[in-house]
């Protein structure tokens, strides 16, 4: 009975924000669907300015139940700008929570609606967010040989040319980085150790630059900076010193993570190199250092390096004015069609016809 108990208990950590954020999304997607039918007679930077209003209001409902419902402490080494910037952030990729770090980043720069990500393929079949994501702004791409690079071009013209702000998210290793997948870790220092010049990393994977370089390429007249992030999950080492998983999304709302260190390091577009080869060394002397940083965290001796980033870390606490009223107009938003046998059928049906148009979209678009 009691060991019954435990467990619902802990499930409910989860299951709570998880049906709020699930269920809150048929409201959200009416809504966006109501205005994206109202601006095509209108310019694309109106729709782009709402859309990126409502994005803002969805993901800081997100933000409320990662920070504020977890009690996570976020510790930030390097300085955010205060003003919202046209921007590509790259960062190391370990677990399914990595997405909600650029959340966290980008609203404290008040710039949260302007976040697009590159995305795998498969996950634009993901049911009514997926096809939002890429109408967002958002790019689906297939790794190595199967890289569509007229697609991703087509889509970054599209989005630069109406205007559209861009804190566009990419993870340049292609996969999540996880100790305990062996093989993935050894294929790509082998591809490290074939390319010439190329140290081999040991906390993180080998960077693939197709995507980062055509978005450097394409986007450059209008980037202000590339913000290169370095995470480290707090609690992912075990009792022999050895490297475990980083927390998954479950895990995180179960509130298993006490602390996340971050280390930010802006880079002015002026400094980056264009040239392929060239802004191919760059991209791994970047990831030379995030590995440099995540070895002293997870491995160092001397306790001034272990379990920290290089510089001054400060707690960085989520005001809960940045992420309650979200949270609240979107619960008001979805309350009344579960209260009436109509908003329910309407509910139902927004999940269903939703999926289905997203799939027949995202299958059927270039």
């Amino acid at each position: 009975m009691l060991l019954s108990l435990v467990v619902h208990t802990y499930s409910l950590r989860y299951w709570f924000p998880a049906t709020i954020m699930l269920g809150t999304a048929p409201a959200y997607v009416l809504s966006w669907g109501v205005w994206r039918l109202l601006s095509t007679v209108l310019p694309a930077r109106f729709y782009h300015k709402l859309d990126d209003r409502l994005y803002c209001i969805y993901q800081s409902m997100v933000l409320f139940f990662f920070e504020n419902y977890t009690g996570v402490e976020i510790v930030i080494y390097g300085d955010i700008p205060k003003n919202k910037e046209n921007v590509i952030y790259l960062s190391n990729h370990q677990c399914t929570a990595d997405w909600i770090i650029a959340d966290m980043l980008a609203i404290r720069q008040s710039a949260i609606g302007h976040i697009r990500y590159v995305l795998k393929d498969g996950l634009k079949w993901l049911p009514l967010y997926g096809w939002y994501f890429s109408q967002h702004g958002g790019i689906f791409v297939k790794r190595s040989a199967k890289f569509n690079e007229k697609a991703m071009k087509r889509k970054l013209l599209s989005q630069t040319r109406c205007g559209a702000p861009m804190y566009l998210v990419i993870f340049p290793e292609g996969t999540r980085y996880n100790p305990e997948l062996k093989n993935v870790i050894t294929d790509s220092q082998k591809f490290a150790e074939r390319e010439a010049g190329l140290a081999v990393l040991k906390h993180t994977l080998t960077p693939r630059v197709k995507a980062s370089h055509l978005a450097v390429n394409i986007m450059n007249d209008s980037l202000d900076a590339v913000y290169d992030v370095t995470v480290a999950y707090e609690g992912t080492l075990d009792d022999s010193g050895q490297r475990r998983p980083a927390p998954s999304m479950t895990e995180f709302l179960c509130k298993e993570c006490p602390r996340i260190h971050i280390h930010f390091d802006r880079v002015d577009i002026k400094g980056i190199p264009l040239e392929p080869e060239l802004f191919r060394r760059w991209m791994h002397k970047r990831f030379e250092m995030k590995d440099r940083m995540l070895t002293d965290f997870y491995e160092s001796e001397d306790p001034d390096k272990k379990g920290r980033f290089p510089g001054e870390g400060r707690i960085s606490p989520l005001n809960l004015s940045k992420s309650l009223p979200s949270a609240l107009i979107l619960g008001g938003l979805t309350l009344p069609m579960l209260l009436t046998e109509n908003g329910r059928k309407l509910y139902v049906r927004t999940w269903v016809y939703g999926t289905l148009l997203g799939w027949l979209w995202v299958n059927i678009s270039p």
